[in-house]
């Protein structure tokens, strides 16, 4: 790449190994977390270099915050949470990427966040066909 070029946006390798993709918004894709212990959704926004919410600009932010109320609305009209969980935290993962998770008071984490409680339950071929088609139907309405 020359360095007059723009850098060009690319998913992180770790959001790819832990996700499926599920659509793609104005801003962001939206990708499901590939554990079925909680309806988690992660959306990442396609802007590079992005690490934080302050390396949007303005129009962008509010295009996420629409973006987040939009799959949020998603997760509480399917699953009916007791709570929704929505972190922006890039530890282990710098890419700017917004978590969306539908909680209950019986997922296995309760009431801590999910991080490091239980292990990933990966979905079953079946179940994760069944989820992704429950959502993208949800997304694109």
């Amino acid at each position: 790449m020359h360095r007059d070029q723009p850098p060009r946006y690319a998913l992180h390798p770790q959001l790819d190994a832990d996700t499926h993709p599920l659509a793609s918004f104005d801003l962001s894709d939206v990708r499901l977390m590939d554990d079925a212990n909680y309806p988690w959704l992660v959306l990442v926004p396609r802007v590079p270099d992005a690490r934080e919410l302050i390396d949007l600009d303005l129009a962008q932010r509010h295009l996420l915050t629409d973006e987040v109320d939009r799959v949020s609305r998603v997760l509480r009209d399917a699953f009916r949470p007791f709570k929704l969980n929505v972190a922006v935290l890039g530890n282990l993962v710098p890419q700017l990427h917004v978590h969306v998770i539908a909680r209950q008071e019986s997922d296995p984490a309760w009431p801590s966040p999910v991080w490091g409680r239980v292990a990933a339950k990966p979905y079953t071929p079946e179940l994760l066909v069944e989820r992704i088609s429950l959502l993208q139907g949800l997304l694109s309405s």
